[in-house]
């Protein structure tokens, strides 16, 4: 009964690692910045002072019919090829909710982000592992048509790119954009959805990178230096954060009693309680720590779904 047992739940733990495996990435397809910029879809975010251009993909999707026939086109072959697709549409509506919401709220806001753009705040809502980013132009020679595209897979939290593919359609009669797309791409899809795979089961096996920066509020008590247990807190929390990622990956950039920068921290895809892990809920982990072990209020924010901000000292 024991080796019965035994073989069993070996059967399991097998089917366990193939079913997640065989887990795909969600998406979500966009129009890439330079497409926004040539048709004149841009707006300016005023970035702590600075004033930048970022594409403004409601007026894009409000304005442009080619535009929405093209990411249906891009969204339909990937969720034939069994892709979770988010839709932007979906997103962009939330995103216009809540900030309506905000707007009737009277007090202080708790939810802790750091000069989110528009776009921090989409990736948030919308919580694609990956964002498509296509871009084309439609080329004529005599009474025939072609597409060339080009379409990047860009890592929601690091903002870079995993994956591309480009090219030219072969030239056709048909008139339909869509058509013309779905030919052109038809023939680079399956070598693009590789190489999405690879770098998704990448994030499983040595987890998703993500950016940590930990700071104390200038009236605190203590700063990193200051001594815990007879260790040093800076020591206390890149211990932490060792014991905390996949296979303790991450660097330290730069370290000082009053800050602390870090790069490439590995994070696991999946929380134990089996929710999508994402910065914002590993750094509360970091927070609670603080708090039970050394008795040290802190302050979580977020921009986006990949860097998070520790203020220690105070909310």
């Amino acid at each position: 009964m024991k080796k019965i047992a035994l073989f069993v739940l070996s059967l399991l733990a097998v089917a366990t690692v193939e079913a997640q495996v065989a887990k795909k990435p969600s998406l979500m397809v966009v129009p890439s910045r330079q497409w926004c910029n040539a048709n004149g879809f841009m707006m300016e975010y005023d970035n702590m002072g600075t004033k930048v251009l970022i594409p403004d993909y409601q007026k894009a999707f409000d304005s442009s019919s080619e535009l929405n026939l093209v990411v249906a086109k891009i969204g339909q072959m990937m969720s034939e090829r069994g892709f979770d697709l988010r839709l932007m549409s979906a997103s962009l509506q939330t995103l216009n909710n809540r900030a309506a919401e905000d707007m009737m709220l009277q007090s202080k806001e708790t939810g802790a982000s750091i000069s989110e753009s528009p776009i921090d705040k989409l990736r948030k809502i919308a919580k694609a592992d990956i964002w498509l980013e296509v871009s084309w132009q439609l080329n004529q020679a005599g009474i025939k048509k072609s597409i060339t595209f080009n379409l990047s897979g860009v890592d929601a939290y690091t903002d870079t790119q995993i994956a591309n593919c480009q090219g030219t359609g072969m030239p056709s009669y048909s008139s339909e954009v869509p058509v013309l797309l779905g030919e052109a791409v038809t023939t680079n899809i399956d070598n693009f959805n590789e190489q999405l795979m690879d770098k998704f089961n990448d994030w499983f096996e040595n987890g998703r990178i993500i950016s940590v920066q930990i700071k104390r509020f200038a009236d605190s008590e203590f700063d990193l230096e200051s001594e815990f247990g007879g260790k040093e807190l800076g020591v206390h929390i890149e211990d932490w954060i060792a014991a905390n990622t996949v296979k303790h990956q991450f660097t330290t950039d730069d370290a000082t009693e009053n800050m602390m920068v870090f790069s490439n921290v590995r994070i696991p895809m999946i929380a134990e309680s089996g929710t999508a892990l994402d910065a914002r809920r590993w750094g509360r982990g970091l927070q609670r720590m603080l708090r039970e072990n050394h008795a040290i209020t802190a302050k979580v924010m977020t921009r986006g779904l990949g860097h998070v901000v520790i203020v220690l000292g105070g909310k």
